[in-house]
């Protein structure tokens, strides 16, 4: 069946954090990671079905997601999951949080890359953690992490390094040889990983294929913590389904202890739609990610052409992480929400010479937003 990724749903006045940011200014929100397009049918009918029932007491992980999730492990990446290693969580970001709170003391830190998405940065200081940061740098189109170059900032107090694959806002894949990288490097400094997975699913890039970092060996399995949810490839970040895996029993004690109490469990219907995404979900999403190639290519292809911008085509991700930093105003994301673009702004991520943009819309959308772009670089 044909989905249609061109449909223009007015999400403006619904409950919307992503179009009410702005109100009824004349500012297209292209900035926090949900998509504008319908969930596929497979997730609405379930969900339907569910709230036909009637009661939503309270509940727990069904059986059947269980063996979806154990199943898709192993078809995928050919990593053998076992049932007790699954924490199933109401959000990444809580597991995020969990993880610094969880394998670090007061007066110990984390390790994590730079730019990143928000919560790595926050994760930290929010537990009154330090945090050491690796700097992304591009190569050859690619945005990768130097972690050599921080081996002489570590003072040993250091204990979870934080991994974000692919990476949000860069777009990058990492391939095995970078991931072993990775993990030699935990193994120097006897680190726990924590590796936020949620866009394994969304590869744009031909022939990129994920690779879990717990599936690269015993010992990265054994220190790993891995963090995955259908929200950002199902659209359904607003009903709560995530899950941890921490194969780990001892780190798996220490993650589930921190979280007593105070992190709830997974909705009901989060769980429904969980179970309906990843087992049926496969061919609306073959669908979304011809579409969102298709958003990629031309928002790559005109940004570059723009004067003072570049990009480098994410390989994964809807997310573009544009480089501002030559069009010499103060704040890049300040600029074009004055145009009429509502970008998240490259400070929140490390870096305020950026913006990142969602394409995860209409392309109708992203070409109105190219149209202003080049307004508002020409009116410089």
């Amino acid at each position: 069946m044909a989905c249609n990724f061109d449909q223009r749903i007015d999400r403006r006045h619904s409950d919307s954090l992503k179009w009410q940011k702005y109100g009824d200014r004349d500012i297209l929100p292209l900035w926090v990671a949900d998509t504008d397009f319908r969930s596929p049918d497979c997730i609405i009918n379930a969900l339907k079905q569910r709230v036909e029932h009637g009661i939503f007491g309270y509940g727990s992980p069904p059986t059947e997601l269980i063996d979806v999730v154990i199943t898709r492990m192993a078809d995928r990446y050919q990593w053998q999951v076992e049932p007790e290693w699954l924490v199933f969580l109401p959000g990444v970001v809580s597991g995020l949080n969990i993880a610094v709170r969880a394998f670090t003391a007061q007066d110990q830190g984390t390790i994590a890359p730079t730019p990143i998405y928000p919560p790595f940065r926050t994760a930290a200081k929010l537990a009154h953690r330090f945090q050491l940061n690796a700097q992304m740098r591009r190569q050859e189109q690619r945005w990768l992490m130097d972690l050599d170059a921080l081996e002489p900032q570590l003072t040993g107090r250091e204990k979870l390094l934080m991994l974000c694959n692919p990476h949000n806002p860069g777009g990058t894949v990492y391939r095995r040889n970078e991931l072993e990288n990775q993990l030699r490097f935990a193994q120097r400094h006897d680190l726990i990983v924590c590796s936020d997975e949620i866009h394994c699913d969304i590869l744009l890039e031909p022939g990129v294929k994920h690779i879990p970092f717990a599936s690269l060996s015993e010992d990265a399995q054994q220190r790993s913590v891995t963090l995955l949810s259908p929200s950002k490839t199902f659209n359904i970040a607003g009903l709560g389904a995530s899950l941890a895996i921490i194969p780990d029993k001892g780190l798996r004690t220490r993650f589930n202890s921190v979280r007593q109490g105070i992190v709830p469990t997974v909705d009901i219907l989060a769980l429904v739609a969980a179970t309906a995404a990843w087992k049926d979900g496969q061919p609306w999403l073959n669908q979304q990610l011809d579409y969102l190639r298709n958003n990629r290519d031309l928002l790559t292809r005109q940004i570059n052409a723009v004067s003072g911008l570049s990009l480098a085509a994410p390989e994964g991700t809807y997310l573009a992480w544009i480089n501002a930093s030559a069009l010499n105003v103060a704040s890049p994301a300040l600029f074009f929400e004055r145009h009429g673009l509502g970008f998240s702004p490259g400070r929140d991520f490390g870096d305020d010479g950026f913006v990142r943009f969602n394409f995860g819309c209409p392309q109708s959308l992203v070409k109105e937003a190219l149209r202003r772009i080049e307004s508002a670089v020409n009116s410089l």
